[in-house]
């Protein structure tokens, strides 16, 4: 779907030039979101990145409301800036930024690519599945139209952007595979022609998908339920009652920008357990018992799914505890 599409059926959100409108509102944070971003050594003009910022917003804001600019704020301020200005220049044909992106990723893409091959980074398998991403990362592959590199929006890293799509990549690729062959008999005869009679049949999601996002959502309730009651609580009232940050100060008797500071935290925090108990593959989550832990592309995969629309259940990820203490705490300049 383009974004013009996407635009159209946002529901209440204002849409891309919306966005754009608030954001230029406060110029000294878009200078220093630039800055951040470094936007200047790929000749990005802050008009063009105020641009891809209210794309990303638009993304993540769609059909949920005209959000208040400090929650605008404090989301845009939690972006991978520099990632996203790299791929923004990148999509734009910036040859410099192509040649970093090149310089710093084709290496890492095929040690990725061997990894889920069973492979060393320079078999030629492992080259070839890395090295396919890259015309549809500049652009130019076989019906495509435009880099893939505009469906970066900066939630997560663009190392693991890029290692979760080769993973799907490699997924379909194993799926085509299997579509082929049971095309053809046994004794090798090829039964096309009778099913092109047939409806054509779109090829079906990751089917490792539900278990990924079951996968995800145990380990992410397990490291709910070692947070600090305040810490919890926060996240519950900000993700599962889409609370606005000063509605959350007002509830704990916090400045809303301490609301921001801790709810960042939290989130930093919260990755990292997440995603180091996906690694070590230890106990038994949802009623799955795992003797492995996942690989790196397929942590990638279980974060990517679990930050688009899925089915986890927020009110049920974050049961409500007292957070102490809440009246007791001063309000900070």
């Amino acid at each position: 779907m383009d974004m013009q599409a996407n635009n159209r059926s946002g529901g209440d959100s204002p849409g891309q030039s919306g966005f754009a409108k608030m954001l230029t509102a406060s110029v000294p944070l878009l200078e220093q979101w630039c800055l951040q971003a470094g936007t200047e050594r790929w000749g990005i003009s802050t008009e063009r990145f105020t641009g891809e910022l209210a794309r990303c917003a638009e993304a993540k804001f769609r059909g949920a409301g005209v959000p208040e600019t400090a929650d605008l704020q404090m989301y845009l301020g939690t972006l991978h800036l520099e990632d996203l200005a790299l791929a923004c220049a990148c999509a734009d044909g910036v040859a410099e930024a192509w040649e970093y992106f090149i310089a710093c990723y084709r290496g890492y893409l095929r040690a990725c690519a061997g990894a889920m091959l069973k492979r060393s980074a320079n078999a030629p398998e492992a080259q070839e599945l890395a090295d396919s991403l890259f015309a549809e990362l500049y652009g130019v592959s076989e019906g495509k139209r435009g880099s893939l590199l505009r469906y970066f929006h900066g939630r997560s890293t663009l190392k693991t952007w890029l290692r979760a799509v080769l993973a799907q990549r490699h997924v379909d690729k194993i799926r085509a595979g299997r579509k082929f062959t049971e095309l053809m008999d046994n004794d090798g005869a090829d039964r096309r022609a009778p099913l092109r009679e047939t409806p054509q049949v779109l090829p079906a999601a990751d089917p490792h998908r539900q278990r990924y996002l079951r996968l995800f959502a145990g380990a992410l309730q397990t490291a709910l339920k070692n947070l600090e009651a305040r810490d919890a609580e926060r996240l519950r009232m900000y993700y599962a009652e889409q609370k606005k940050l000063a509605e959350i100060g007002r509830a704990l008797g916090e400045h809303e920008s301490s609301v921001s500071r801790n709810l960042e935290r939290a989130r930093r925090e919260l990755r990292a357990v997440v995603e180091e108990m996906l690694r070590s593959g230890s106990g038994t989550v949802n009623g799955e018992t795992r003797t492995g832990g996942l690989s790196e592309a397929e942590i990638a995969l279980c974060l990517e799914y679990a930050a688009e629309d899925t089915p986890i259940d927020l009110d049920k990820l974050f049961s409500r505890r007292k957070a102490p203490g809440a009246e007791a705490d001063r309000k900070e300049p």
